[in-house]
């Protein structure tokens, strides 16, 4: 991973720096007052601002040379939004402005952009993010020389510090989903997870083999994973950041790092894609590595279930019929609606053992959410109308739009087997992200439970652009972040 790894704020610039950036705007001739700029460079500066070729308007740069511990300075045109995504996006501009610059320290006039504490959170995420490469396997290759921005103004450090952290969860999140499957196994995510719990007093890390699977009555999950070479694992991280009383939050993300689809075994055309279908798990790990970083004081647990999906001699064949952890049985139609029959194993383990308060789900679970969603949103699915309520808050307070289905008594009836209690198919072609939703919501019992289907968010190329122009997005662990916090 290739990204800014340095936020600092200072009140005032007192230190050198190649390059700093001053926002301007269409009809502000006026340059902020900063010691660090020389007599000489701030007419220079009057003159560009207040000249014929104005540079307020959006995408119009100036560059000044000052004779100063300041190097150079940009006149930096944009246009002032409200809209905290535009901020976002904004912070993501700058970022790649700066790195085309090839400096290694840059500052930012916070207050020539319109930056306060309450836009400034998103302001650094956008910084973060939109500074991602993912240049692993291209050794050749020369990373960002960027290792420091100075943000310049009086706000407060905890928000910049909340948005850095939430910035490099989801470029973390990236990483994971980018590696290729032969690097990102199950054990990988694993150690991974032991790594950061590491990190956190609070933390305390339990995996799973997949020769315990049996044993444990995790049946459901153990028929996905007998037919790859990869031994699979049910990974979990307890939090301990809340009172000793307080019912911990479940974050349970499924983590297939390949799905060939099994038996039931994909088309070939795009099937290398299917590597990012561990982007669940890669929420669960990024939200993970933001809570061991700025320890919210609440009790999480974090589950993920990670194998391959692959069609061995051992693997599951369709038709067959598996008992997952809380008793019921499943008759398996389709070995390629493997995502349900890991996750249903997890829930029931969490819910039993946890006893949670409240989970949240992710999974790259149905192509049928592009099909109903596109790649704008993610789908929403749930069993209480106030934490799906608290869901649809804290995506909007992160830009990272959901959209609600509906889970009526109708489409559960899809999923009953008539020589099972269960059947992982609902009726194809319809409805089949509903179907997902109401299968898995059998493995709860009455715990508070939202779904979230990301396949249509999880990779491609994106609209903002702090989302890179290719790959994993790291979608879902901003907004998962801000509901852990609205929890507390």
């Amino acid at each position: 991973m290739s990204t800014i790894k340095n936020l600092q704020v200072k009140t005032n610039l007192n230190t050198s720096c190649d390059l700093l950036l001053v926002g301007t705007q269409d009809g502000v001739t006026k340059f902020p007052s900063m010691d660090c700029v020389s007599t000489l460079s701030r007419k220079s500066i009057s003159n560009a601002l207040s000249g014929e070729k104005k540079i307020g308007s959006e995408k119009k740069r100036v560059v000044i040379y000052n004779d100063n511990k300041v190097k150079r300075i940009a006149l930096y045109g944009f246009v002032k939004n409200t809209d905290l995504d535009k901020v976002r996006a904004l912070g993501a501009d700058v970022t790649s402005y700066i790195i085309s610059n090839k400096v290694k320290h840059a500052a930012i006039n916070l207050k020539s952009f319109s930056i306060t504490d309450k836009n400034l959170q998103a302001f650094c995420e956008g910084l973060v993010m939109g500074s991602y490469e993912f240049l692993d396997y291209k050794p050749k290759a020369k990373g960002i020389v960027l290792n420091k921005i100075t943000l310049v103004g009086d706000v407060d450090k905890k928000i910049a510090q909340k948005g850095e952290v939430l910035g490099r969860g989801v470029c973390y999140g990236r990483d994971l989903s980018n590696h290729p499957a032969n690097v990102l196994t199950p054990s990988y995510i694993a150690k991974d997870a032991v790594k950061i719990a590491k990190t956190n007093a609070k933390m305390k890390s339990k995996v799973i083999d997949v020769s315990k699977f049996e044993k444990l009555g995790l049946g459901s999950f153990y028929g996905v994973a007998m037919g790859a070479h990869e031994p699979a694992k049910l990974i979990l991280v307890e939090y301990k950041g809340g009172k000793a009383k307080d019912k911990p939050i479940a974050l349970v993300g499924k983590g297939l790092t390949f799905d060939s689809g099994g038996i039931s075994i994909k088309p070939s055309a795009k099937m290398d894609e299917m590597k990012f279908d561990m982007c669940g798990s890669a929420v669960v790990m990024g939200v993970l590595q933001a809570v061991a970083e700025l320890s919210p004081k609440l009790n999480i647990i974090f589950a993920i279930g990670s194998t391959e999906n692959m069609p061995g001699g051992k693997a599951q064949r369709p038709g067959d019929i598996v008992t997952a952890y809380n008793g019921k049985t499943i008759e398996v139609l389709n070995t390629d609606a493997e995502g349900r029959l890991v996750l249903a194993d997890v829930l029931a383990y969490v819910t039993k053992n946890y006893k949670p308060k409240e989970i949240l789900d992710f999974a790259t679970l149905t192509g049928a959410v592009l099909m109903a969603l596109g790649d704008h949103a993610s789908g929403l699915m749930g069993n209480d109308p106030s934490l799906i309520n608290k869901v649809k808050k804290a995506s909007k307070k992160s830009g990272e739009k959901v959209w609600e289905l509906p889970m009526w008594e109708e489409y559960s009836k899809d999923v009953k087997s008539t020589i099972a209690d269960l059947r992982n198919l609902g009726r194809p072609p319809m409805a089949g992200t509903i179907a997902g939703g109401v299968f898995l919501q059998e493995f709860v019992d009455n715990t508070p439970w939202c779904h979230l289907d990301i396949a249509g968010t999880a990779w491609g190329p994106k609209e903002p652009s702090y989302q890179p122009k290719n790959g994993a997005t790291g979608v879902g662990v901003r907004m998962v972040y801000e509901f852990l916090e609205d929890s507390i």
